[in-house]
């Protein structure tokens, strides 16, 4: 089996900043794209940011600038630095990974979500 668990999350004022991460963690043999998506109350998730297993990283345009997506190869571990937040950024955080297991496609797994509050 394979776990994301996400950390990081909280309350901020707006123009602070956050860092997320992500670990993953069970007989992993590979680990391919990972990203971040984020979903606020009443709307669909949304991507926020990817990143490959090469390091070519992708941004959603309302992020841009603001937030950077690294990775941690031999830490199984993907990272969301989030700078000069706004209350629009206020949402569930959720990691995603493409990932091969042992004897197993290659498919994707989500984290459970972390909150971020971005609020005076």
């Amino acid at each position: 089996q394979v776990q994301l668990v996400e950390s990081g999350g909280g309350l901020v004022q707006p123009g602070g900043s956050l860092r997320l991460s992500c670990a993953a963690s069970g007989s992993i043999f590979s680990i391919y794209a990972m990203g971040w998506y984020r979903q606020a109350p009443g709307k669909e998730r949304e991507l926020v940011a990817t990143i490959t297993s090469g390091n070519i990283t992708r941004y959603a345009d309302p992020v841009k600038g603001r937030f950077t997506i690294s990775r941690d190869n031999a830490k199984n571990t993907v990272y969301l630095q989030m700078n000069s937040l706004k209350p629009e950024d206020t949402a569930v955080y959720f990691c995603y990974a493409q990932i091969s297991v042992y004897g197993f496609p290659t498919r994707g797994y989500w984290g459970q979500g972390t909150q971020v509050t971005v609020s005076s």
